[in-house]
């Protein structure tokens, strides 16, 4: 990972403009599509600011006299000379999701938010509402946060009743959180590495990193490998798998050479 992803409020919030044209323009509709304020490059209250000049020697004059002010900077189409890029949107609000490439291809960015786009309903935000409403009820159905974490994992899982891609996904939450109570065993499940490579996952076992609450592997594993499970799954280094696993998703990562 090159960049750190983040979202930021900035409802209220001042962000500088330099600029002017088609490239500006377009700034100051994110910005202000996301509740900020466009002020001048002078305001003291900024904490962002977007450079838009043609001329690389004006922008990075710009861009520089607003970094020492202690400013953020994006300058537009020269990713060399930004603190952060914007990536493409894809806004089912209140979900969002961006996808960046650390301005190495504004193209790509596109190309993968329109086939994003494509997969998911319109109403997915929806959805998001009602579990936030629903909060509450989940807590007091699944006092403990694994029970609870769990739940919801099956819940939206694909197949599942609140499956996010199935059409009135929304208006099944409390149907849900009436159903009667299910156990949750125990399950240990088995991926065999190949490889330190993370592209060289499989579907199926990229998708249980993701699942996983529990994950056993040796000390050699690749870092590389684990950041791809879930950050807040607990990590055991063990030489083997466990015996009595405990409940939930358990992964013994199995490392072996290629032949």
């Amino acid at each position: 990972m090159h960049q750190l992803p983040i979202f930021l409020n900035l409802s209220g919030r001042a962000v500088v403009l330099v600029g002017e044209g088609e490239a500006a323009d377009a700034k100051a509709r994110l910005v202000e599509r996301a509740g900020g304020r466009i002020v001048a490059e002078d305001a003291a209250d900024a904490m962002l600011a977007f450079v838009a000049l043609d001329d690389e020697r004006e922008a990075r004059a710009a861009a520089s006299a607003l970094r020492a002010r202690g400013l953020l900077v994006n300058v537009v189409d020269r990713p060399d000379l930004c603190d952060f890029t914007t990536p493409a949107i894809v806004d089912r609000a209140p979900v969002t999701i961006a996808i960046g490439t650390g301005g190495a291809s504004a193209g790509l960015a596109k190309a993968v938010r329109q086939r994003i786009e494509a997969l998911l309903p319109s109403r997915l935000g929806d959805l998001a509402r009602a579990l936030y409403a629903a909060r509450a009820a989940m807590k007091a159905r699944w006092p403990a946060a694994a029970d609870r974490r769990r739940a919801i994992d099956a819940a939206l899982a694909p197949g599942g009743v609140l499956d996010p891609l199935a059409d009135g996904a929304a208006n099944r939450v409390d149907q849900w959180l009436a159903a009667p109570a299910t156990a949750s065993p125990s399950r240990l499940e088995t991926i065999t590495l190949t490889s330190a490579d993370p592209d060289d996952l499989t579907l199926r076992a990229a998708r249980l990193l993701g699942e996983a609450d529990h994950i056993y592997h040796p000390a050699t594993l690749a870092p590389a490998i684990l950041d791809r499970a879930r950050a807040d799954a607990v990590r055991h280094v063990t030489g083997a798998p466990p015996a009595d696993p405990p409940p939930g998703l358990s992964l013994w990562l199995d490392l072996r050479e290629a032949s």
